[in-house]
């Protein structure tokens, strides 16, 4: 069915609710920690610089920062505050404080940094809490035997358990792919009287899905739903909805994400985003659309994380004019600059082999002073050489190449420079063989192939070698017989 596009204009100009104040916000401690976005940023200055203020710290805003920071996933800053608040004097930390600077510190140090920390517990603040987070250390390092180890000594302890230990540990099996292992752990939770949660029956149900075994999935939803004091939730729903699509059972895919639609908090954007992205991939526009509608009349503001699902949706859909609406909506919306939003759309038109498009949409950005990544330009160099625009690929490759200097990680792919030196040389353009290697030179290592193709180029062009020669000496790359076959060529030219 084709997407009515008045009918998606007037959904996308339907704008989200945003709330203002012209008054002016009282600084709080939270206020001042909670906008530092740079990672490298001490937040133990801005603690310090409070206390010197003659400011007071309170406990239970401390926490809220720190809980803050983890949802951000700016643990080194989390770390920070948490040791801020230990050295402080002020406060006095509960096995509860322990646990979470425990855990602090296995995702910023590692676990054995984590297990020197539990070691130097006095004794009473070695409880459940604690022990918990130190197993959930050694589950983040995959590593399932001082796991396993950890979690049997808890046990012989007598420690209170719950099910977030053994949540834990089928977790870790579901990391290392050894999901035929999670049922056998549900079962002894049981038997030793933990009841399993919502969290515990979905891993055991999404390691039947993995499986392919849709009876065993089945059979476990089933028990799940029908014990009296769980509440089924949206997660669980699209958990199974997800599995079903993957075995092609579409049917049984729509029915549980109506069930899943019906358990949805309306102020939940993960729900909504959840739903569009596997309706997306059921090829259900008019269900992508509706949704998308529904999620912005409940939200008070549609944030980035919305922005780029719904594109990501539209993207998959083929229904890149729709999508670029939406950005422009996006662009419209106050929210931050975030690189990712547009970079959807110009990935969508690229693997659709609109390089033309996505070039324009790339320039139009930089036009703006937007921040653009060498990857993309790269991606674009490919795809131009893939579709013979020879010219295209050389341009769009060089200001990737101009970009490298910002941007950690990015390598060109060596078979596209390696085409591209290669159909310069044989051009018998010397002189912008020799620039493009040039700008090669700070961002990969010059090989002898690069040179060689560089020969051949100078020989086409009845050039002197011997000066390429001694830059290739130079770089520690010396002549092989190849070298040798192309240099015979040359000799009839110096006779």
């Amino acid at each position: 069915m084709q997407l009515n596009r008045r009918v998606f204009q007037y959904l996308t100009a339907i704008t989200c609710r945003f709330y203002h104040s012209d008054k002016r916000k009282k600084v709080t401690l939270y206020s001042k920690i909670s906008p530092l976005g740079d990672p490298n940023y001490s937040v133990t200055n801005e603690l310090d610089e409070w206390v010197c203020k003659g400011k007071k710290v309170r406990f239970a805003e401390l926490q809220r920062i720190i809980l803050d920071l983890r949802k951000r996933k700016r643990f080194n800053q989390a770390l920070e505050a948490s040791e801020w608040m230990k050295s402080s004097g002020i406060f006095t930390f509960s096995t509860t404080e322990h646990a979470v600077q425990l855990d602090l510190i296995g995702k910023v140090h590692g676990f054995h940094a984590a297990e020197s920390y539990f070691n130097n517990l006095n004794e009473e603040d070695k409880n459940d809490k604690t022990y918990g987070a130190l197993l959930h250390c050694y589950v983040r390092q995959c590593d399932i035997e001082k796991a396993l180890t950890h979690l049997q000594m808890m046990q012989e302890k007598g420690l209170s358990l719950s099910s977030v230990a053994f949540n834990d540990i089928m977790s870790l099996y579901t990391r290392t792919g050894e999901y035929e292992k999670i049922p056998d752990v549900l079962h002894h939770m049981k038997e030793i009287g933990v009841r399993p949660d919502n969290l515990s029956y979905r891993i055991c149900i999404n390691s039947y899905g993995a499986r392919s075994d849709i009876e065993g999935m089945e059979r476990v939803l089933n028990e799940m739903e029908n014990q009296s004091y769980i509440v089924m939730d949206w997660n669980t729903y699209a958990a199974v909805a997800n599995i079903y699509v993957k075995s092609g059972l579409n049917d049984k895919a729509n029915s549980f994400l109506k069930k899943a639609e019906e358990k949805i908090d309306n102020k939940e954007g993960l729900g909504y985003n959840y739903l569009i992205s596997v309706y997306s991939r059921l090829g259900n526009r008019d269900e992508v659309i509706r949704l998308w509608f529904l999620e912005k009349s409940a939200l008070k503001r549609c944030i980035n994380r919305d922005y780029i699902n719904m594109l990501e949706a539209l993207v998959r859909l083929d229904a890149l004019e729709e999508a670029e609406q939406l950005l422009k909506e996006w662009e419209t919306s106050d929210n931050c600059y975030d690189i990712r939003v547009p970079y959807i759309v110009i990935i969508g038109y690229t693997d659709k082999k609109l390089y033309e498009k996505a070039e324009t949409m790339l320039e139009d950005l930089s036009t703006k002073g937007k921040t653009l990544t060498p990857n993309i330009w790269g991606r674009l160099a490919a795809g131009y050489l893939d579709k013979g625009k020879f010219e295209s690929a050389v341009k769009c490759m060089k200001v990737a190449l101009s970009l490298k200097k910002d941007s950690k990680g990015w390598k060109p792919d060596p078979k596209v420079i390696m085409k591209i030196l290669s159909l310069l040389g044989e051009n018998g353009s010397v002189d912008d063989a020799e620039s493009f290697l040039s700008s090669l030179r700070p961002v990969v290592s010059v090989n002898r192939e690069m040179y060689h193709v560089l020969l051949k180029s100078y020989i086409a062009g009845g050039k002197e070698v011997e000066r390429l020669l001694n830059s290739m000496r130079a770089d520690n790359i010396d002549e092989n017989e190849e070298t040798k076959v192309i240099l015979e060529e040359y000799k009839p030219i110096s006779s």
